[in-house]
């Protein structure tokens, strides 16, 4: 496939080829027209000089003093020559030049009457100029039509210097032209360019992301290019993260295993402590794996509208309560959406609705809208609510699963981390009568604003 400068280029060089051939067509067309004009009024003027020369006497007979008639009617090799028509249709007078010339059928004008046109003699081509007037005789009006008859020779030789002239200074237009374009076309295509090779040497791993200064108009790209390669660099960081510390949170239950096998303790204790390490290991790697799994935000994710996804959770938990018959209130507007990993989403409201259901009495509330760049979600029940001295410790960065709090599992420490991965907010407070309230802080800007 041809480059984008091979293709800009060959666009640029088709444009101009066809611009500088309706450019030669115009001009040389006008060049003809105005050439033509020329060629009009010259024999115009000899025919005003030779009417100007003429005189007729008494008996309708022409008088024209040769010395007074314009040289070019004079010379026998002149390419310029005139004859006058009289009232029968017959050549009266015709120009020493008109000798062995050829004539054109004589035609008799009205008075008045004034035609130029290019006509073919003997297949060869000349410009006539034909004029019909009345002269005022004794006897009478005498009507003659004078005729000037000139060949395209100096025409056509002018035409082909013109074409010479207008071919050579087009031509080198042309290749300046071209010239010119090709250093404006590298010149623009230069932070293309740059774009290449920076990106060619994150590939190689001589840097890490775009660090260049570029245009406007390729900057949304380089700002795109680097937000992926720095969500794709924290995707592989928390990838790592999870997988050593689920190593590391393993080691503990591990031991107990390994020294309950061998250990001297009773049949039922045994099994006991054997079932409470599997639970928790069982617990820290479903942690681990989501927590590895989330997403993060990424310029390339789509717009979720809430109320639909907060609807489809909260029908589905419904299901799984379905001892409890909770007064469910959602106060959500059609058009609040958040932009955000679809799963992430359904993890963060999963959680918070199951423990909302598996903890309140009578009633849940949930709410969503915009403030001022923020989209705040929010989830209250009528529950026994969190101890102050818990809330804290959730809310503290890099809290394991293990040390998670009790009766409510892992969710709230997912949720947790899920908002650190999208540098939201998390916050955990007791409602003023009964229950807990949790409410989710991201920092998006409202849609047009």
């Amino acid at each position: 496939m041809m480059s984008l400068n091979q293709r800009v280029l060959l666009s640029a060089a088709l444009v101009l080829l066809v611009f500088i051939g309706g450019i030669t067509f115009t001009l040389d067309r006008a060049f003809y027209d105005s050439a033509r004009i020329g060629v009009k009024d010259r024999l115009f003027a000899k025919l005003l000089m030779l009417m100007g020369d003429t005189e007729v006497e008494e008996s309708g007979e022409l008088d024209i003093p040769i010395n007074q008639l314009d040289t070019e009617f004079e010379h026998v090799n002149s390419n310029t020559y005139a004859f006058i028509v009289g009232p029968d249709n017959t050549i009266v007078w015709r120009s020493t030049s008109s000798l062995n010339k050829p004539v054109p059928i004589e035609t008799r004008l009205e008075q008045g009457e004034k035609i130029f046109e290019q006509i073919l003699l003997n297949d060869e081509p000349y410009f006539i100029y034909r004029y019909g007037i009345a002269w005022e005789t004794p006897s009478g009006d005498l009507p003659l039509t004078f005729n000037v008859i000139t060949d395209t020779t100096l025409l056509d030789a002018q035409i082909e210097r013109y074409r010479e002239d207008l071919w050579v200074w087009l031509g080198v237009m042309a290749v300046v032209l071209l010239a010119a374009q090709m250093l404006v076309l590298r010149w623009g295509l230069l932070p293309l360019r740059k774009v290449s090779v920076e990106l060619a040497a994150i590939e190689s791993g001589q840097q890490e992301n775009l660090k260049g200064s570029y245009p406007r108009e390729l900057k949304l790209l380089t700002d795109s290019i680097n937000s992926l390669i720095t969500h794709e660099h924290k995707q592989q960081k928390r990838y790592r993260n999870g997988l050593a510390d689920l190593a590391h949170s393993l080691k503990t239950p591990l031991a107990i295993l390994q020294g309950a096998i061998h250990g001297e303790d009773k049949e039922v204790t045994r099994h006991k402590t054997i079932q409470e390490q599997i639970e928790r290991m069982d617990n820290t790697i479903q942690y681990q794996l989501r927590r590895a799994a989330t997403a993060g935000s990424s310029p390339g994710m789509k717009l979720i509208l809430l109320r639909p996804m907060i609807e489809r959770i909260t029908h589905t938990v419904t299901r799984v309560y379905r001892h409890k018959h909770p007064v469910i209130a959602i106060e959500v507007d059609d058009n609040v959406h958040l932009r955000i990993d679809e799963g992430d989403l359904m993890e963060l409201l999963g959680n918070l609705i199951d423990n909302a259901f598996k903890w309140c009495q009578n009633s849940i509330h949930i709410s969503a809208a915009y403030q001022k760049n923020q989209v705040k979600i929010q989830v209250r029940d009528d529950g026994p609510g969190i101890p102050s001295h818990e809330i804290a410790r959730i809310l503290e960065r890099g809290a394991r699963a293990d040390q998670s709090i009790s009766g409510h599992g892992i969710g709230l420490a997912i949720v947790r981390d899920i908002m650190q991965v999208y540098e939201g907010e998390l916050l955990l407070e007791n409602c003023v009568e009964q229950g807990l309230c949790v409410t989710l802080c991201f920092n998006q800007r409202f849609p047009g604003g």
